[in-house]
């Protein structure tokens, strides 16, 4: 699979400092000076896994690649799925699981369980307990009995076996609703967004460990701010306010995160219409792939006089 932990793109590191005296930036209600340097910076890498349990899509979750096989064992029993190693006869990476180049992606895993219902010491049959293994070997076990029907997980799923970013992307630009509307914001307000929607931050002051996502103008009027201990719901509690508000597309608006900018964050800005993204921690390699595509303003590392611009312009 190769080192997948990281990848390199180009970044745009921009800081503020105070104007030296005379400086054509500088001015007396101005008094910034803007420096920005484009270098290669290095971004954790993001991409999608898909499970397939006994044939069946299971979930597409988000990931950065590596302790694969971990992961699924740890979803699966954190779903209840399965409830002991030997409940899985085999695990191992879909051979058709192609990107554009032709490669093997490692994104989607195929998992086979044990379909014998084993019994208690008392000799009541068990619920049919569902598991994978460590590695790609194949275990000898017995597949006989009834198979219980798995859980549904709402999230996104496809029936490809070729599943990487790409794919990902793609298919989130062909269900968009709405284009999204370009901003050039300058450098000061950028840097001012995740202070302007801190003052809303209750149950942050009172926690110190809740996210925040807040709805900001680009005249910098804050519309909304709401917090949850999931980043994801956060942003999902904005947006709906929005929609039930009938404020969708979300055009001019700029989304802020009190977190990272993972591509899950991104398609939920970019779906909703939103113009911009503001992150006050890193992006994922994803998450910028997919804001380019679509256009959508990206920053991460917004706090105090930086930021690091992965998509977009200033003015």
């Amino acid at each position: 699979m190769g080192n997948r932990l990281t990848a390199n793109s180009r970044v745009t590191k921009v800081r503020l400092e105070p104007a030296a005296e005379g400086s054509v930036q500088g001015s007396a209600q101005n008094p910034v000076q803007v420096s920005v340097d484009t270098r290669a910076d290095s971004l954790a890498v993001e991409e999608p896994l898909q499970i397939r349990v006994d044939g069946e899509d299971f979930t597409t979750t988000m990931r950065t690649p590596g302790n694969d096989f971990e992961l699924v064992h740890g979803l699966l029993h954190a779903e209840d799925v399965i409830h002991d190693r030997d409940d899985v006869v085999t695990m191992r990476y879909c051979a058709g699981a192609v990107g554009p180049g032709g490669q093997n992606t490692y994104n989607t895993i195929d998992v086979e369980l044990r379909r014998s219902r084993p019994s208690d010491p008392a000799g009541i049959p068990l619920p049919l307990l569902n598991q994978p293994v460590f590695d790609q070997a194949v275990f000898d076990q017995p597949t006989q009995g009834n198979s219980a029907a798995l859980p549904t997980r709402n999230v996104i799923t496809t029936s490809a076996c070729g599943i990487c970013g790409t794919t990902s992307i793609e298919d989130l630009v062909k269900r968009r609703r709405y284009p999204i509307r370009p901003v050039r914001p300058e450098a000061e307000f950028v840097v001012s967004l995740p202070e302007k929607i801190r003052s809303s931050q209750k149950a942050f002051r009172r926690t110190g460990g809740i996210h925040a996502a807040g709805a900001v103008s680009g005249d910098g009027d804050v519309l909304l701010v709401r917090e949850d201990v999931g980043r994801h719901n956060a942003a999902d509690k904005v947006i709906g306010a929005l929609f039930m508000n009938d404020q969708l597309p979300a055009e001019g608006l700029y989304l802020v995160m009190t977190s990272r900018a993972s591509f899950e964050l991104v398609q939920k800005a970019v779906l909703a219409g939103f113009s911009g993204l503001v992150a006050v921690s890193a992006a994922t390699s994803l998450a910028v792939d997919l804001a380019k595509e679509t256009g959508l303003f990206l920053t991460g590392f917004t706090r105090d006089n930086r930021f690091n611009l992965y998509s977009g312009s200033l003015a």
